[in-house]
């Protein structure tokens, strides 16, 4: 009996199963502090709170998150890594800016899929500082997912820093801001995809 191959094997699986693990415990915090924020504000809840309605030490909390900001803000990177991978996915043919615009159908689905939950992030976000000035520093790490790809599209040589590529993804990322403020400011009586068509469509008419 190879006994080394056998301890070897279960070290194998048990590493995909802690991960596993971690991403379950991960969700139940995230849906615990949701429903925290939304009864009663973001700055009223504290990481004690969170942790106690999860049934977790408040060091066993860190050991998930860094802040309780990254708590709201935890789908950004996934939600990231999608939009980079339907843009990837569009038509070779289309425009760059057409394609990204399409890409971020990825954004606006989920809000339709659940129009109020997503005003409610969208409130509390613009509403919270912290939470405002950390989805930025978030979104900018979105560069380094969507930049190349719009550096392909454009037709110019692989670059760590290609200014073009760059100036277009951040001009997209800023009129999906907008159109998530204007979505706020009507209360969704308009919806996100409209608004980011509205926003994206008038850097065209320029």
């Amino acid at each position: 009996m190879n006994t080394s191959s056998n301890l070897g094997g279960r070290a194998a699986a048990a590493g995909p199963l802690r991960s596993r693990a971690r991403e379950v415990m991960k969700s139940e915090v995230i849906a615990v502090a949701s429903r925290l924020f939304d009864n009663q504000g973001f700055d009223n809840t504290t990481v004690d709170q969170i942790a106690a309605e999860a049934g977790l030490s408040r060091a066993t909390f860190f050991r998930y998150f860094k802040t309780k900001e990254d708590v709201a803000l935890d789908g950004l990177n996934e939600l990231g890594r999608r939009v980079a991978a339907a843009f990837i996915a569009q038509p070779d043919g289309e425009r760059p800016w057409t394609a990204l615009r399409h890409a971020f159908d990825v954004i606006t689905g989920e809000h339709a899929s659940d129009p109020d939950r997503s005003l409610r992030f969208f409130k509390m976000m613009c509403e919270t500082p912290s939470l405002k000035s950390r989805h930025w520093q978030k979104q900018q790490r979105w560069h380094e997912l969507l930049d190349p790809e719009m550096g392909r599209r454009l037709g110019r040589p692989p670059a760590p820093h290609d200014p073009a590529a760059a100036a277009l993804v951040g001009a997209g990322l800023a009129c999906l801001d907008a159109a998530t403020e204007a979505c706020l400011a009507c209360n969704g009586t308009e919806t996100l995809a409209s608004l980011l068509d509205r926003s994206m469509g008038a850097l065209l008419r320029l």
